[in-house]
């Protein structure tokens, strides 16, 4: 995924010696995260990959909150425009990314990318690391420095270090749904990314190549799977974004688990932990994925350092104090807060939710504040003050 190969392209930039092992037989083309904020552009631009996810992606330069009454208040993007090189969000499937890192990996003689390589297990001692993978020609072992586990929310390599991911599960799953219908026509000003509050089923609107749009829905836990994406009851959902009196088209239908959990310990020995490997939360306001790119920046580069012999090996203990609080009080904080306040069902809490943004969007100063977390630009500026 995105967070390993971002991690080795940082590794190989520095002219680090750099394995990536890949259980599938070739890079996924699955249709899971779709955001990149203004911080993670700023942080591929290194290796001209923001340029091409602006290419075969959509620029999204405003975002705004929504109730089916009619209101809603819009941020937009420019006023942090000081802060950032790309002052939007691009909306493109992290797949594309993925293929992009990977053809700039390919450059590097000294990195290598194995497909069909899946890990078995981990030994460690004071010299290195050695991993077991499995391939269609037996068990082979890799040995290296330093092991990073950017292998998802399953993660082999955190189970094989004995972390534990600490948290809850949400009841309810979200629902993914894309349709070529155009939504732009019915809502006044629509932006490209809106979020809809309801106490009986919020929604979440965002554009995305297609043209598209990808709609979220929450389903109550005692739905089943079959219930959930039979076609009557996903058409019953989108009938109530808007009834229109025609059965929308349907292209994909994704189901996902919801939920906030954090490693307990983000590394052991020379082993680390690194995107869904480490922090898992709600995919509202898209910083799972982003999140997960940000550590492998500031962990490879850490690396690189202390293999070049640019820095002592604490360097690497200012890992996890610098990566877990940003899943702990900020990631996890902000996603579980949107969902709370789409869902709120008290008169006041929804009072409240809209009062709070109407004020936040009318201050200038408060909307760049707003702006500047959302973007996770305000989650590095404490990793950039100590580099």
């Amino acid at each position: 995924g995105p967070v390993g190969l971002v991690a080795a392209c940082v590794l190989a930039e520095a002219g680090t010696r750099v394995t990536v092992c890949e259980a599938e037989d070739q890079l996924p083309e699955n249709l899971r995260a779709s955001t990149f904020h203004p911080a993670t552009l700023d942080l591929l631009e290194q290796f001209g990959a923001s340029a091409r996810l602006i290419e075969m992606g959509l620029i999204a330069r405003t975002l705004q909150y929504r109730d089916r009454d009619g209101w809603f208040v819009e941020f937009d993007f420019a006023s942090i425009a000081d802060h950032t090189r790309h002052p939007f969000r691009v909306q493109c499937e992290q797949y594309k990314l993925n293929f992009v890192l990977a053809e700039r990996l390919r450059r590097y003689p000294h990195a290598s990318l194995r497909f069909g390589a899946r890990l078995t297990g981990v030994e460690q001692s004071a010299e290195g690391v050695v991993a077991d993978i499995a391939t269609a020609s037996g068990t082979e072992r890799v040995a290296g420095t330093y092991l990073i586990g950017a292998d998802g929310g399953r993660s082999v390599v955190r189970e094989a270090i004995g972390v534990k991911l600490e948290g809850f599960t949400w009841p309810e799953r979200f629902l993914v749904v894309s349709t070529p219908f155009d939504f732009t026509a019915h809502f006044e000003r629509l932006a490209p990314v809106s979020y809809f509050a309801d106490p009986e089923e919020w929604f979440f609107l965002l554009r995305v190549p297609g043209p598209l749009w990808r709609v979220m829905f929450p389903t109550r836990a005692e739905e089943s799977d079959a219930s959930i994406m039979a076609p009557d009851n996903v058409q019953r959902r989108m009938q109530r974004v808007l009834a229109h009196g025609e059965p929308y088209p349907i292209g994909h239908q994704t189901l996902y688990a919801v939920h906030q959990r954090v490693a307990d310990r983000y590394r052991v020995g020379r082993v680390f932990l690194a995107g869904d490997a480490a922090h898992l939360n709600n995919p509202l306001g898209g910083m799972g994925m982003n999140g997960g790119i940000h550590d492998a920046f500031s962990l490879a580069g850490k690396m690189a350092h202390v293999l070049r012999g640019e820095a002592g090996v604490s360097l690497l203990d200012r890992y996890e104090p610098e990566r877990r609080p940003v899943a702990l009080d900020y990631v996890d904080r902000i996603s579980t807060q949107n969902k709370r306040n789409l869902e709120a069902r008290d008169p006041d809490e929804r009072a409240r939710f809209r009062r709070e943004m109407e004020q936040t969007a009318a201050d200038p100063q408060q909307a760049k504040a707003y702006l500047l977390r959302i973007a996770m630009i305000a989650s590095l500026q404490p990793q950039a003050d100590q580099n």
